[in-house]
């Protein structure tokens, strides 16, 4: 049985007693102890069931490459799935329930499926649940949905709160052990910013649980010595409970902090998420002990010699009385010594060697432990934990020589490094023949923009696998990576004892001449329940390449994705083949490294925060003079301004002929603003815009069409040339963030060199149209700079002062009007406005929404983004090819508008309409055609994009696609109605109202 002993532990307070509760059942532990390692020391070993066969599964491992070990955590508001009890840390009142069974963990009725295990192979859902095809909706569909997935999702709303930082630093050190220490330590020295994360509540990794001597003493002291010395230095920040979860681009790296998982309901976030740019990382993630496949291998009781090592030395918990070790390496002799000292009974040390004779392995045996080496493992004895093993010989086929009685069996296959980190970002992979594993090739590193390295792998994370080579190899490694930042460091590392090991044995499957009933029973991916025989069955069925096996059999697709299983099966897979392990090659290492709560990824955006909705500077005004708001994206404008008395009609009417006849101020904040700003800015407007931006002088504006690689219309607005290498695009108030993001798109992962700077100022500035007549006449009022026609033409803006406000005005209009668009700092917005009102009082000042913004830019025969266009439409369609430069090689779209279908004659264009009988057509009417089609319904030739009731022309106008578009005019068409009848309509030219232009330049 599992238990705790009486003396050890390192890592815990054996005067903190602490309470929890696995499946109902009350527990005790101690303060420092993990979820783990208190249920073992509980005689807990059986912790959950397997995702397919539903086999019993116990602690396999003691870090996040647990694949056995998920578990319900909490209740309530504070539940949460699939919980890794190896990194879940222990706290009073902890709540823990197994996943994956029914009734009850003890007895599942799940297990049916293990006796149905030869029916239900790797890839049986490829063949089945074909027929009969009705029963697939009424039968297999719901009993695969019943079946998926291990924990239960929560139903309530999350109790906790999350919360998202920002840091930048020189180096990033991700991994707090030796070597992350050491690379460190060199860092801060040479007085670089130094950010270290560590991933557990603890530094220094596995060097205390393995023995380790560093400078003479033991690698303890070493440790909390370096880590004193790092706090101490102003530029060196250490984290614990934070891991490093993914490397992107740029240096950019994101972390997740457990704040207080440990503590919960005390007010702390329960995690954060960190957003680092780093100028170089430093990869010292350490590597996972393999486990080796043998009949039996997932009998609870079965653990990595590593793993099991770390509870006896850190939690003082054995896994049983009786451990048989199982390796094809020295390092499994640690384990084996270390069980021993602490009286407990290693009977065999199982080698599959056939000769050992290092230090570690002469230790062993002067300690009396049997060492029998050419040795396997035949089969594990037990169901719901270990009863003993079968030994044979391991060149035969797995004929029983002795048994040996055990309650748990320790098993090292060899370590593999933690690389995940390294390549993620690019960087490749290198087989070591020596220490069969792959570790990162320093040739071809993660690289930066500049083409250099941004990514260093130090220590057992590059395949430093001794104490010394691991403290010089970081030493290297933080000196390199300094250099890279342009400092100097003395890569100078601490030394220590060297211990000789002899070269491990590369073995894969126990005997290596299994048959295919034990083949069966040695299991890859724990979790999801791939075999040896599963591997090699897909091979026999064509499945090659790795990535195809991985998703035939599901092999590395658990939650631990794939940490303990993949390089076994990659080696089964590569025997299979007939191949070498590196041609056969790896999976895709994808972030994150470990689980992210979805949570930590929204941080604080959530309930009303969500997406919260934008407000303009004057919203307060709009509201105190009754406006009706209406949503544009996220934001809130206002529709109209209803008078006492007036429905939104009369008021929107009431608005266009007050700005058309005198003045009218529109609240234009919500219009996209985008700085573009770089040595390589003109050529990106240019690829932006259909219309050449490059060319357009500093200080005058232009009007601008983006369009999607489709070449369908995207978005529209003016552009200003602010100097020589910036430009602001105006965009609709609805795409802004969308525009700004597909910016960045293009500039991340396609023009990645091009030296451009993109930022959305949307928020910073408040944005008024001063329109009408009597718009140049309020601004001489409030003075400070020439808003004359000469000095201030069509198309410009300019730089001043307007009633003691710093403004940009740009002379651009969207009525029709004479018309001013002024920028002002957001914090002056709400005063700029209520100025522009009283000044203006005398000239008939009014505001106007955005109804009557878009009848007179109806009246005008402007487009509207999204009125006019629904994603089908190009700027052709819309009259729009004097926008459409003629002289560029190539925009963003121009490939899309020359397919034929877009380049067609034949398309429905942009033409105005004006009803016969003045009404107004109805919105969404098509117009309708002779004769239907071959569904019956009946033809149509058009449809209707704006309409409106012209307040200026008193009668109804609309704008819309028609087949033939302009060449039109002059025809009667008729426009359908909801109510079935017809509207007879006029097809005219689109521009209804000052067709000479001659109203903005007065």
């Amino acid at each position: 049985m599992s238990t705790r002993l009486h003396k050890g532990g390192r890592l815990i307070d054996r005067s903190a007693s602490t309470e929890f509760s696995f499946n109902g059942k009350r527990m005790r532990g101690y303060a420092g102890d993990s979820l783990a390692s208190a249920l073992l020391a509980n005689n807990q070993m059986l912790v959950g069931r397997s995702f397919k066969y539903h086999r019993p599964r116990g602690v396999v491992a003691a870090g996040p490459e647990e694949p056995n070990g998920l578990v319900g955590l909490g209740r309530d508001g504070r539940f949460e799935p699939n919980q890794r009890v190896t990194t879940t840390e222990l706290f009073e009142g902890l709540e823990a329930a197994s996943q994956n069974h029914w009734p009850s963990l003890e007895y599942d009725v799940g297990v049916v499926n293990n006796a149905l295990a030869r029916f239900l192979p790797g890839g049986f859902y490829y063949k089945t649940f074909m027929y009969p095809r009705a029963a697939w909706k009424h039968l297999f569909e719901p009993i695969i949905r019943a079946s998926a997935g291990l924990g239960r999702a929560p139903t309530q709303r999350d109790a906790d709160r999350y919360e998202q930082a920002y840091a930048f630093c020189d180096l990033l050190v991700v991994g707090g052990g030796i070597a992350g220490l050491q690379a460190a330590l060199i860092a801060g020295q040479a007085g670089a910013r130094v950010i270290v994360l560590e991933q557990t509540p603890h530094w220094g990794g596995r060097a205390p649980v393995d023995g380790d001597q560093i400078e003479g003493a033991a690698a303890d002291l070493w440790i909390n010595a370096t880590v004193a010395a790092l706090e101490a230095m102003e530029n060196v920040t250490l984290r614990l409970r934070c891991a490093g979860v993914g490397v992107y681009d740029h240096g950019y790296v994101l972390a997740d902090e457990k704040v207080a998982d440990h503590t919960p309901g005390d007010g702390r976030p329960k995690h954060r998420l960190w957003r680092i740019r780093a100028a170089q990382i430093v990869t010292a993630t350490g590597a996972i002990e393999r486990p080796l496949s043998f009949a039996g291998n997932d009998i609870p009781g079965v653990m990595l010699a590593g793993s099991l090592r770390e509870y006896v030395v850190n939690f003082a918990v054995s896994a049983g009385d009786r451990t048989v070790v199982v390796t094809n390496n020295d390092d499994a002799y640690r384990t084996a010594i270390a069980l021993v000292e602490a009286g407990l009974v290693v009977p065999c040390i199982v080698d599959a060697r056939s000769t050992v004779s290092g230090a570690l392995a002469e230790k062993a045996r002067a300690l009396g432990i049997r060492v029998a080496t050419g040795t396997a493992i035949a089969k594990v004895k037990g169901g719901k934990r270990v009863t003993g093993v079968q030994l044979c010989a391991q060149a035969g086929e797995g004929a029983v020589l002795e048994e040996i009685l055990c309650d748990a069996v320790a098993m090292s296959g060899g370590w593999s490094p933690v690389v995940h980190l390294w390549s993620h970002c690019g960087g490749k992979l290198v087989w070591d023949k020596v220490n069969q594993h792959f570790r990162p090739d320093v040739m071809r590193p993660p690289t930066g923009a500049d083409g250099l390295a941004m990514v260093v792998a130090v220590g057992a994370a590059n395949g430093a696998m001794t104490t010394g080579e691991a403290l010089a190899d970081a030493a290297r490694g933080a000196a390199a990576a300094c250099a890279a930042v342009g400092m100097q460091a003395e890569a100078k590392a601490a030394s220590a004892d060297a211990v000789i090991e002899q070269a491990m044995e590369p073995v894969w499957i126990m005997p290596q001449g299994a048959g295919h009933a034990l083949k069966a029973k040695m299991w890859l991916d724990y979790q999801n329940d791939v075999k040896v025989s599963d591997v090699q069955l897909a091979v026999r069925e064509g499945y090659e390449s790795v990535e195809h096996t991985k998703r035939y059999t599901t092999l590395g697709m658990a939650t631990d994705q794939g940490k303990l299983s993949n390089i076994n099966g990659l080696a089964v897979l590569a025997d299979a083949l007939n191949e070498e392990i590196p041609r056969v090659g790896t999976t895709t290492f994808r972030p994150p490294y470990v689980p992210v709560t979805l949570g930590a990824l929204a941080g604080e955006s959530r309930g009303e925060i969500f997406q919260p909705l934008r407000k303009t500077p004057m919203h307060a005004w709009h509201e105190a003079n009754h406006a009706y708001m209406e949503p544009v994206g996220l934001w809130r404008r206002p529709y109209c301004f209803p008078r006492a008395g007036e429905n939104h009609e009369q008021a929107v009417h009431r608005e266009v002929n007050n700005t058309r006849t005198a003045l009218g101020l529109l609240d234009a904040s919500t219009l996209g603003k985008i700085i573009v700003k770089g040595p390589d800015a003109g050529r990106f407007m240019d690829m932006l815009y259909t219309g050449v931006m490059s060319t357009l002088p500093v200080g005058k504006c232009r009007y601008g069409l983006m369009c999607n690689e489709q070449g369908f219309l995207s978005d529209d607005g003016v552009v200003a040339r602010i100097d020589e290498e910036t430009w602001l695009c105006h965009t609709t108030s609805g795409g802004a963030d969308r525009i700004h993001a597909w910016m960045e798109d293009w500039l991340q992962c396609e023009w990645w060199d091009w030296k451009v700077y993109t930022a959305n100022i949307t928020e910073q500035l408040a944005q008024v149209a001063v329109v009408g007549p009597n718009a140049r006449k309020l601004l001489e009022k409030l003075g400070g700079m020439d808003v004359s026609k000469e000095a201030l033409p069509f198309m410009v803006w300019a730089d001043g002062s307007l009633g003691g406000f710093p403004v940009r005005v740009y002379r651009i209009s969207f009525s029709g009007e004479l018309s001013y668009e002024i920028a002002v700092p957001a914090s002056m917005g709400a005063a700029f406005w209520a100025k522009l009102h009283e000044a203006g009082a005398e000239f008939g000042a009014m505001p106007y929404g955005t109804e009557a913004l878009h009848i007179m830019r109806a009246e005008k025969g402007f487009i509207m983004i999204g009125d006019e266009t629904d994603g089908t439409v190009i700027p052709q369609d819309l009259n729009l090819g004097w926008a459409i430069s003629k002289k560029k090689a190539d925009f963003l779209g121009k490939r899309g508008q020359e397919r034929v279908f877009l380049a067609s004659a034949d398309r429905w264009k942009l033409a105005g309409f004006e009803t016969l009988d003045g009404s107004v057509v109805p919105d969404g009417s098509y117009i309708v055609a002779a004769g239907s089609n071959a569904n019956g319904q009946g033809n149509t030739q058009g449809r209707v994009t704006s309409t409106y009731h012209s307040p200026t022309l008193n009668r109804g106008i609309a704008m819309g696609l028609i087949h033939g578009g302009l060449d039109r005019i002059g025809d009667i068409v008729e426009f359908n109605t909801v109510t079935g009848g017809r509207v007879k309509a006029r097809v005219v030219d689109p521009v209804f109202y000052d067709k000479e232009g001659e109203k903005p330049n007065v």
